[in-house]
């Protein structure tokens, strides 16, 4: 019964995370999940584990992951965060640096969890628009602020930031936690590591969800400065001192040992990506250049949500927002290319739209 609830929880409005259908045979390209496996020594891993290990606390510190992940980045494990999925170690990040005396700038057209967090820990932010092409402008994030979070790529637009914008906001905010969110940058972005060990005041979020196939694994890490990896490190040890299970670590070790095929996986998406969006452009819609594994799209002529409606009506899933600036737009994950052609398909048969081409 709700009147045993916090006060707080009363108005608080959760994240609405992407439909995990249960009927079979439906084309899922709506929670931008990697269409191909993880890599071969994924599978021997978890083949192999002894499973009387299970009786035990997997390692609080997962050191054996933050010492693959500093040899795969070039830095050092002090400087390396690990939790369950990106989704935590931003909510801890939330909770160690955003609660201040000035408001969190973020984009206003984002990943949605970041208005949920804020809202959960009582966190002040204010929101920037977008410019005229969907595209975050870091030259409107210098205002006093406790903090400024964007992701990059952003979801759901797609679009990436140069390094050098990036840089120059960090050469200019001095005082206060940047944190990037790099959830997608493994399709085709530059990732703020570079800077990490130039600016004390960077936190990089990345995730094992994505590019490496372990979205069920829930896997998330941070690069920074050893003074913010101490911080989450305080915040986590008050929360949750097992984030990751011993499967998780194993998989995630294995995944970061097989880098041929996560740069072939990785090129797979981006050449479908490039593909499908050519053959969407061609059906008259409009496609944001995407720097992820997902396209944002939209026509012209026909509403977002029934646009949605009619592919759902062919077993095809995709993600649509309701928020007025983009409800227009479709999400869409880049599966395979059969996947891919199948989406295509379904479209140029909608009625609007066959009878157009037929013209």
């Amino acid at each position: 019964m709700s009147k045993f609830w916090s006060p707080a929880i009363h108005s608080l409005v959760p994240y609405t995370p992407g439909e995990q259908p249960k009927v079979a045979g439906l084309i899922k390209l709506n929670t931008n999940e990697n269409p191909y496996p993880p890599a071969p020594g994924v599978s021997a891993a978890l083949h192999s584990f002894p499973s009387e290990r299970l009786r035990l606390y997997p390692d609080p510190d997962a050191g054996r992951l933050k010492q693959a992940l500093a040899e795969d980045s070039g830095l050092e494990t002090r400087q390396i965060f690990v939790g369950n999925g990106s989704d935590e170690v931003l909510a801890l990040a939330f909770m160690a640096f955003f609660r201040q005396n000035a408001p969190l700038l973020m984009p206003e057209t984002t990943y949605s969890f970041y208005d949920v967090y804020c809202d959960l820990f009582d966190i002040d932010y204010r929101k920037i628009p977008l410019d005229q092409q969907f595209r975050i402008d870091l030259a409107h994030y210098r205002t006093p602020n406790g903090g400024i979070i964007f992701a990059n790529p952003n979801a759901p637009t797609g679009i990436a930031l140069g390094l050098d914008a990036i840089r120059s906001l960090l050469e200019a905010n001095t005082e206060t936690l940047v944190l990037v969110d790099e959830a997608y940058v493994d399709f085709g972005a530059e990732s703020a590591l570079a800077l990490v060990n130039e600016f004390p005041n960077l936190l990089v979020v990345q995730t094992f969800s994505k590019s490496r196939s372990l979205a069920g694994m829930r896997i998330g890490f941070a690069f920074g400065h050893p003074a913010l990896i101490e911080g989450l490190e305080r915040v986590k040890n008050s929360f949750n001192s097992y984030p990751l299970d011993m499967l998780a670590i194993e998989t995630a070790c294995a995944a970061l040992a097989d880098r041929d095929y996560f740069v072939a996986t990785c090129q797979r998406i981006v050449d479908t990506r490039e593909s499908a969006a050519e053959r969407l452009t061609a059906l008259g819609f409009n496609v944001l250049p995407s720097s992820t594994n997902f396209l944002f799209a939209r026509h012209p002529d026909i509403p977002g949500a029934e646009l949605m409606s009619y592919l759902r009506s062919h077993n095809i899933l995709v993600r649509h927002f309701s928020k007025e600036q983009i409800a227009d737009y479709l999400r869409i994950t880049v599966g395979t290319d059969d996947e891919m052609d199948a989406l295509v398909t379904t479209l140029a048969r909608h009625p609007e739209l066959s009878s157009k081409l037929s013209a």
